[in-house]
């Protein structure tokens, strides 16, 4: 088994092989190579395990991330959820990871950070603090409507009595997501990505990618992106903002988001990242969602302590309250240089 490394001329391949793979998701697709490498200017890696005759066994994507201020490390894959080893054959599985570690000494990177769903792979470092919640669709949203409970119905019909208006479009509604994405990424202390990045995965998304919207008096008040891949759907960015949460956008927002899913005849509605028993978590479980564990694994020096390049690094914390005292505008100007960096 050899691992060879992947360029553009090979990316048919690339695709051809990860679609027939299981733990297969959207962000495994090449795309996302020239999304980050366009958006962020970090090198891809793009690595396949080979056997003797030829036949793809597996693959790993891998972003070098470098910065003075965060240090330098290999992500699969930086800025969203998941990216990690797909493989046929654990022999594919420990080529590729021989292969990091090769990559992570020859780059001079503190360390291989591996964003697998799921239990992960055996034997290496590992942090669990972070779920996904997946909820199963029911064939049509009548159905879908009846297992919801009174409480979840009633907060769903909210917005629309209270005037609120669901939009789904694309790059028309980019300025009207990214103001509300950008204000609440202030509110939480988050640097906030550039209005560009968007611009690229919903244009390379083109077949599989939507903006979900809520709109009151004109204004949109809550978006998210939605991406989808096989038999799922996700919406990785989603925000509303706060003034408006007595109408309850937000519910119109992922039930609409829902009841497209259950149009294009998936099965999973993935709502992304969450950490257990803290509000997303809880507002997205109302839903009938179950929680799947996110492992996120490393490949790091021996004796070197688990990274620790989080909001609740206390050594961020002052950071962040300064952040949320920032006119959004300001934010908007500064945050993109140093969220290229934050993976």
């Amino acid at each position: 088994m050899k691992v060879i490394q992947i360029f553009d001329s090979s990316r048919n391949e690339w695709d051809q092989f990860v679609h027939t793979v299981p733990g297969y998701t959207v962000y495994h697709r090449y795309l996302w190579r020239t999304i980050i490498e366009k958006s962020f200017g970090h090198a891809g890696y793009y690595l396949a395990a080979v056997d003797d005759d030829g036949e793809w066994r597996g693959v790993l994507p891998l972003i070098h991330m470098q910065s003075r201020l965060f240090g330098s490390f290999l992500v699969s894959v930086p800025f969203v959820n998941y990216g990690g080893v797909v493989a046929t054959l654990p022999e594919a599985v420990a080529a590729l990871l021989a292969e990091s570690e090769r990559l992570r000494q020859r780059c001079g990177a503190s360390y291989v950070e591996l964003r697998h769903i799921g239990s992960g792979l055996a034997g290496l470092p590992t942090r669990r603090h972070k779920v996904t919640m997946i909820l199963e669709l029911a064939g049509t949203a009548d159905e879908q409507w009846k297992r919801f409970n009174a409480k979840l119905r009633n907060q769903i019909r909210k917005p629309e009595k209270s005037g609120l208006v669901p939009e789904i479009g694309r790059l028309e509604l980019l300025d009207g997501f990214y103001d509300v994405f950008a204000r609440n990424m202030r509110d939480l202390g988050t640097p906030v990505y550039a209005k560009d990045f968007f611009r690229t995965v919903l244009s390379e998304l083109s077949d599989s990618s939507v903006i979900v919207a809520v709109r009151y008096q004109g204004e949109i008040v809550a978006a998210g992106i939605a991406a989808w891949h096989g038999d799922a759907i996700e919406v990785p960015w989603a925000s509303s903002i706060s003034d408006y949460k007595q109408f309850c956008p937000n519910n119109m927002l992922y039930w609409e988001a829902i009841k497209f899913a259950i149009g294009k005849g998936v099965h999973k509605f993935d709502f992304g990242r969450s950490t257990p028993d803290e509000g997303t978590y809880n507002f997205k479980k109302q839903w009938g969602a179950e929680s799947v564990p996110l492992s996120w694994q490393y490949l790091l020096p021996e004796g070197d302590r688990l990274p620790e390049l989080n909001p609740r690094n206390p050594k961020y914390e002052i950071a962040i309250k300064v952040w949320q005292r920032l006119p959004v505008g300001v934010t908007r100007l500064i945050g993109p240089p140093i969220v290229r960096n934050i993976p």
